[in-house]
């Protein structure tokens, strides 16, 4: 079955589908379900009327520099295109671009085409 000088244990390697490969974070379905849940909750009716009934708190006041950590700690959550990914998708764009356009192109000349029959008919008479 195998071959001579092999054994039959293989390497310990961690086999890894494309599609986890390029699942980003957050993607996955539990998580989609949980923000999903969080969205639903706050934009329920029940929600707004329990807000509406408490009492409203004061807003505290962020200083500066408070809010510039605050912008670093998000932008450190955002999850940036690769460049592979930023050249596929703006080829695919140019792409679709000249389709549409030859498309266009074609739409404009065959409508221009016949409006110029029948322009030549109704001179005609």
């Amino acid at each position: 079955m195998f071959p001579t000088g092999r054994s039959k244990a293989r390497s310990s390697k961690k086999v890894v589908s494309f599609k986890s490969m390029a699942r980003k974070p957050g993607s996955s379905p539990s998580a989609m379900k949980n923000r999903a849940a969080k969205t639903a909750a706050a934009m329920s009716p029940a929600g707004a009327a329990t807000a509406a009934a408490a009492p409203a708190a004061p807003k505290k006041r962020t200083s500066p520099v408070q809010f510039f950590r605050e912008v670093r700690a998000e932008a450190r959550k955002i999850t940036w295109t690769t460049r592979k990914e930023t050249w596929i998708t703006s080829v695919m764009v140019f792409i679709m671009v000249v389709l549409v356009s030859l498309f266009f192109l074609a739409v404009d000349g065959g409508l221009g085409f016949a409006v110029n029959q029948l322009l030549k008919l109704a001179t005609a008479r």
